[in-house]
């Protein structure tokens, strides 16, 4: 089996803007390295964000690597509490929990004003302390992604809600968690939630980190909940070793629980000022014991949501340049398969997860050129692997024996 490195831009597809002349990010930006995959390989596009799934990153990162959603989509909560090595008890239920900042009754900034880690951290203890219970208990995470777990059959995954990055500006009230079905479980799950919201919120307004901050995180948001998961290992489906390098709890426990190997680089933030070096570097010494690398940068899906195009340019040419570039160049005359996607789109101007079919190209052994010398959005629908769903990409990308 030959060895594979796939780079996941999350969130890099975008519209073809007027302010950039009718073009998109990525055909705007200066990507020679992702121009040389397409150019040496084969394009398409690829269905992330299936109808009847939420449009988040876990769907969407859980569909890149071709497992079946249906079979085993377990929410973002119980993904990122693998990440952190939290044993979820069989009742446990795992919320994500990011800390926003709201002004009265409007949702204004879904990362609490990208509160930096080492603030998050000291504000998710102080929770902890005031707030943890025999049915509750809040976790950090990574600047404003953290967790809440509820403890007990009392509580259920059953509730619907609203995911905060796609609620920038619109009125809290009319957001809140709500059963899916009439069972008394579900009932409890949405008021308890809703209280604690309301509660930490008084607390959260008064702590002292957020009486120096702009954007205070004065606000929980819990989300995308669900048990714990059970997952085929991506051996046995794929017959590769896997690996994966990211900075992001929901990345790390999806390779978790597909029995990947998780590896965490210094100076790894998810934002622009990210280790690009340190993760490339990692990637390449991954490639030796491996036979398959997920190489995900997060930098530009952040920009999406903050609808700030020229920092989403810059994020994509430091991922070509610092990143792909310097993984490539370690790798030269190597026998490498190398992919380029995104997990979504974030559209600058929706500032939101869209449903849209993403670019791929890949290049390497036994790949043949279509003819399509760009990446972008624009080009990779002419190229000659055309729409993929399901575990099509992947099984092009390790060409392995895949069981369901």
């Amino acid at each position: 089996m030959g060895k594979t490195i796939l780079f996941l831009a999350d969130g890099m597809a975008d519209d073809a803007l007027p302010e950039l002349g009718g073009k998109t990010p990525v055909q705007h930006a200066h990507t020679p390295n992702m121009d040389r995959i397409a150019r040496d390989g084969a394009s398409g596009t690829f269905l992330t964000l299936p109808a009847g799934f939420p449009t988040s990153s876990d769907v969407a990162n859980m569909s890149v690597l071709g497992y079946d959603l249906a079979k085993f989509y377990c929410g973002r909560g119980p993904l990122e509490a693998m990440s952190q090595e939290i044993d979820l008890a069989p009742d446990d239920v795992a919320f994500r929990c990011n800390l926003i900042y709201a002004d009265g009754d409007t949702l204004v900034d879904y990362s609490g004003g990208h509160i930096e880690h080492d603030d998050a951290e000291q504000i998710m203890h102080d929770l902890a302390e005031a707030f943890n219970s025999q049915e509750l208990s809040f976790f950090p995470g990574v600047s404003y992604r953290n967790l809440l777990i509820l403890h007990g059959s009392q509580f259920c995954d059953r509730v619907t809600y609203e995911k905060p990055d796609a609620s920038q500006g619109m009125h809290i009230p009319d957001l809140l968690i709500k059963p899916a079905d009439d069972s008394k479980e579900a009932r409890h799950t949405a008021d308890f939630v809703n209280r604690l919201q309301a509660r930490s919120r008084a607390f959260l307004e008064e702590h002292p980190i957020n009486a120096a901050r702009k954007e205070p995180a004065n606000m929980i948001w819990p989300w995308s909940p669900g048990k714990r998961p059970r997952m085929t290992p991506f051996k046995q489906k794929y017959g590769a070793s896997g690996a994966v390098i990211s900075a992001v709890d929901v990345i790390f426990g999806l390779g978790r629980c597909a029995g990947m190997d998780i590896i965490r680089v210094e100076g790894a933030t998810g934002f622009v000022d990210t280790n690009y070096e340190g993760k490339a570097d990692a990637a390449v010494d991954a490639l030796r014991t491996h036979d398959f690398v997920y190489l995900h940068v997060e930098a530009i899906d952040e920009c999406g949501h903050m609808g700030d195009l020229k920092l989403k340019l810059q994020a994509i040419e430091d991922i070509d340049r610092r990143l792909m570039g310097r993984v490539m160049e370690q790798l030269e005359g190597q026998d490498i398969t190398y992919l380029i996607l995104p997990d979504h789109p974030v559209p600058v101007h929706q500032r939101i997860h869209t449903r849209d079919p993403v670019p791929v190209s890949i290049s390497g052994p036994g790949i043949s050129s279509d003819g399509c010398t760009f990446y972008s959005e624009i080009d990779a629908p002419n190229g000659s692997l055309g729409l993929m769903k399901g575990d099509e990409l992947m099984k092009l990308a390790v060409r392995g024996t895949v069981a369901d």
